[in-house]
């Protein structure tokens, strides 16, 4: 089973039970190939960061993504940890996402979104203040129209995933244990991601373009 195990310092002031059912750890997901894998197999034998996006299309899932994109493998490894994103699109859509968005990390679907369910993501959108994303960088209008472009330009007239669902931020494993779980209330509502990389003990990222500064 999945079992919620809160340690204070890790849970999201957001987080809600979890009432997974026993066979959420079995549910499939879907590779670049569209071959199944158990959900559960993703962080059986390791601490995983799990980060179910809302749909392909938004364009504030895709430059949240193109952020942990920037994520070096070597900071991951350093720490064990490994990265995860979960669409709820077709697996048509994971090559063109990943090569728009330049990320190079694990990526599965759910297009049944049953994972999104038995885990509580909520679908429909909260009016709540979540403040100004550092990840976001396109301003409503630029960024839907980006979006309805890239739709009416692809091969596949869709939305690559319902448009009402929302996503949400786990950390997983090993074993099926949740140590931290966030569920996004709105669009703009997802996790800083050196917040959630300072969990898991991998090292701050600079997600500007401005060079660190190196402190003597």
């Amino acid at each position: 089973d999945l079992v919620c195990r809160p340690r204070h310092a890790l849970v999201s002031h957001r987080a809600m039970a979890v009432t997974a059912p026993a066979a959420v750890a079995e549910l499939p997901v879907l590779d670049a190939r569209g071959q199944r894998v158990p959900f559960g197999a993703l962080f059986r034998e390791r601490r995983a960061v799990v980060v179910f996006v809302r749909h392909f299309l938004c364009y504030i899932c895709k430059e949240y993504v193109e952020d942990l994109a920037k994520i070096p493998k070597s900071f991951l490894q350093e720490a064990n940890v490994t990265l995860i994103v979960i669409g709820q699109s077709s697996y048509h859509h994971i090559e063109p996402f990943c090569r728009l968005t330049g990320y190079s990390h694990e990526i599965y679907v759910d297009p049944e979104r049953e994972i999104y369910k038995r885990l509580g993501m909520k679908r429909g959108e909260e009016i709540a203040s979540s403040g100004q994303s550092p990840h976001v960088k396109s301003n409503l209008l630029s960024g839907s129209l980006q979006s309805l472009w890239r739709a009416v330009t692809g091969p596949l007239f869709d939305f690559q995933g319902d448009p009402a669902q929302q996503g949400g931020i786990l950390i997983l494993g090993p074993g099926n244990n949740i140590h931290f779980i966030h569920r996004d209330r709105n669009r703009l509502d997802h996790k800083p991601i050196n917040s959630v990389l300072q969990l898991v003990g991998v090292q701050h990222v600079n997600f500007t373009n401005r060079p660190s500064v190196i402190h003597v």
